[in-house]
């Protein structure tokens, strides 16, 4: 057996392998469940192990030094392997319990509220729940099945259609009567709320009313829209949010919506799995998840995937 003084922690390796995709030690630290302290700790620790720097640090950016960049292609294999036989030695689940990965605030606000009804409806069946932010190689990880937001482009994945992202402009009714806001043209001289992989949304707002409005410079950028919306709740600015995640805070008025336009998305969440691979239990839950997509719009057109 090698000497286990050759093998640096597994957990300061994880780390190091999202850090290095993403560019930033925040977003590494969503989708391994860490905060960014902790992320940044677990590079120092192997950094100090290796006697290596394998990044170099700016501002909230980090990106691979050269030996960093030597020891992520010499990594990538060796993890590949270490995923494909735990895998493989991995007792299979039982046949009526399922993992998911979801995106967290679809996790939170649309499937956590409703999971009742699967119990009800299901009740041998046993559901695991896990928050991963970006998508990931299904073959190499043991999850049935992921919520996606995007397009029906997963590889190696089918895709079933839940429905497309309908998002409206939000702040907090005191910025409301402050500034009297009524007209978006107003949106240029107040300070917007953007969330990290939709830097372009406000500006498709916009452009859906006919406005080509020059935009202040800056604001806020949340990695979650959840996160974003207390930002708005609290009066930071105004936020451009999907309507079914922030019911809550509409139903009790500490959000409003000052204006009308809602701008639709032309990407979609889905339900993938890994092609020709979906079980009894996979099923039943795809089955539920699309019936309650539809009991949430009983008077409105469906929203096709075409």
């Amino acid at each position: 057996m090698k000497n286990r003084k050759l093998l640096p922690p597994m957990g300061a390796l994880h780390c190091f392998v999202a850090a290095a995709r993403h560019g930033n030690f925040s977003r590494a630290g969503v989708e391994i469940g860490l905060t960014q302290s902790a992320v940044s700790r677990q590079i120092a620790l192997l950094e100090d192990w290796l006697q290596a720097t394998l990044f170099h640090r700016t501002g909230r950016r980090v990106r691979l030094s050269e030996a960093g960049q030597a020891y992520l292609e010499a990594l990538g294999p060796a993890l590949d392997r270490i995923a494909a036989a735990s895998s493989a030695a991995s007792a299979p689940a039982r046949p009526s319990e399922l993992s998911i990965a979801t995106l967290p605030s679809f996790g939170m606000r649309w499937l956590a509220p409703r999971l009742a009804t699967l119990s009800e409806r299901h009740p041998g069946l046993i559901v695991n729940f896990t928050a991963r932010a970006q998508p990931f190689d299904l073959d190499a990880e043991r999850f049935d099945a992921a919520i996606h937001y995007g397009r029906p482009d997963w590889p190696g994945g089918e895709h079933t259609f839940l429905f497309r992202e309908q998002a409206i402009a939000v702040c907090a009714p005191a910025l409301v009567a402050r500034h009297a806001l009524s007209d978006p043209v107003q949106l240029a001289g107040l300070p917007l709320l953007y969330q990290a992989l939709r830097p372009g949304a406000w500006a498709d707002w916009l452009r859906g009313q006919g406005l080509d409005l020059a935009l202040p410079p800056g604001g806020a950028v949340f990695d979650q829209f959840l996160m974003m919306a207390q930002a708005a709740v609290a009066g930071a600015g105004v936020a451009l949010i999907p309507r079914f995640l922030i019911e809550p805070e509409l139903a009790a008025g500490t959000l409003v919506s000052p204006f009308a336009h809602v701008l639709e998305s032309d990407q979609a969440y889905y339900l993938v799995h890994r092609r020709g691979e979906a079980g009894p239990a996979l099923r039943h839950f795809i089955a539920w998840l699309v019936d309650e997509v539809a009991a949430d719009l009983p008077s409105k057109p469906a929203l096709s995937p075409g």
